[in-house]
């Protein structure tokens, strides 16, 4: 998904790079609706994909309501998105059938979008930790990252975030979703498990090495080896997060098809999942949502309105937009 970040000013600081930022509509779009209602909000931020020119219009009224030129848009969630899809058709928002799998199980949807989440993230940290190595200690120029130090602490304080959100994944897998397999049959998850064992001290031995590089002499010979050293880790755990995830994609997760949980049923493990994950859908949010394309952004958000509350979801929303 890194592929997004073609369309990005190539002196953007690599902190800074998001799948959307590409975005260039400046295509007047009026909406207004309760700003507390998780609808109103779901629109707002869908819109936020298609165009920088948004108004909102506060109002008591429940029902979001979108004006682009001459034509008014209200209804159903689904209805509002598909027909701004049809009025702004870039970027697409709505999820095609062959893409999403109407048939697949909800938890298997929300595990896949949050490996390409976390694999967007791996990559950004690689392209930066590469780009810090180019420079050796230089400043790039941009004022937003600082200094030479302060870049460092801001590229901990990114790392630290993934760490947490890589962590989290893997204890709701732990927790919930190999349990549940387990039920079926013993031993599924047993080569899953194992792999998450032996992840964890690689995961925490790279936020050790960036602790120890945020102190060393910036331009010295051992902070551009700690650099390299880093770098080489980093790439590492990528390539390594990507295997691990497609084989649990390709010999796990199909087996959650084979449970035939009802649909009531996949709700409650939805939200079992979530809810493990607290800091991932809390101050961890917003940038948990960066690393997926606007219409995988959409699918996450339908997936947690599918199993939560309205004050809860409306929350959720609220802190990325």
């Amino acid at each position: 998904m890194g592929n997004c970040n073609c369309f990005t000013n190539s002196k953007q600081a690599m902190a800074e790079i998001a799948p959307y930022d590409f975005i260039k509509s400046t295509t007047a779009v009026q909406l207004s609706g309760d700003p507390t209602s998780s609808s109103t909000l779901y629109i707002h931020f869908a819109l936020l994909y298609k165009t920088r020119a948004l108004q909102f219009v506060p109002s008591d009224d429940p029902q979001p309501v979108v004006q682009i030129g001459s034509e008014t848009i209200s209804g159903t969630r689904d209805m509002m998105i598909r027909l701004i899809d049809v009025k702004l058709p870039q970027p697409p928002l709505v999820v095609m059938v062959e893409e999403g799998g109407e048939t697949a199980a909800l938890v298997v949807k929300m595990v896949e979008l949050q490996h390409r989440s976390m694999v967007w993230h791996l990559e950004r940290m690689v392209r930066w930790s590469d780009d810090l190595v180019t420079r050796g200690g230089r400043r790039n120029g941009d004022p937003a990252m600082g200094s030479e130090r302060m870049e460092v602490k801001k590229f901990q304080k990114s790392y630290s975030q993934l760490l947490e959100v890589m962590v989290e994944h893997a204890q709701m897998e732990e927790r919930v979703v190999f349990p549940l397999l387990e039920t079926a049959e013993r031993g599924l998850c047993k080569a899953a498990n194992e792999e998450h064992g032996r992840d964890l001290p690689i995961m925490n031995g790279i936020k050790e090495d960036i602790k120890s590089i945020a102190v060393l002499d910036t331009g010295s010979h051992d902070y551009r080896e700690a650099l390299r050293n880093l770098s080489t880790r980093l790439r590492s755990l990528l390539e390594h997060s990507k295997e691990h995830f497609q084989e649990e994609e390709r010999d796990v997760l199909p087996l959650m098809e084979a449970l035939e949980l009802s649909k009531d049923q996949q709700l409650r493990v939805l939200e079992q999942c979530f809810n493990v994950m607290q800091g991932t859908h809390s101050d961890l949010f917003s940038s948990f949502i960066q690393g997926l394309l606007p219409r995988e952004a959409m699918q996450y958000l339908d997936l947690i309105m599918s199993c939560k509350e309205e004050k809860l979801v409306a929350s959720m929303i609220h802190r990325i937009i």
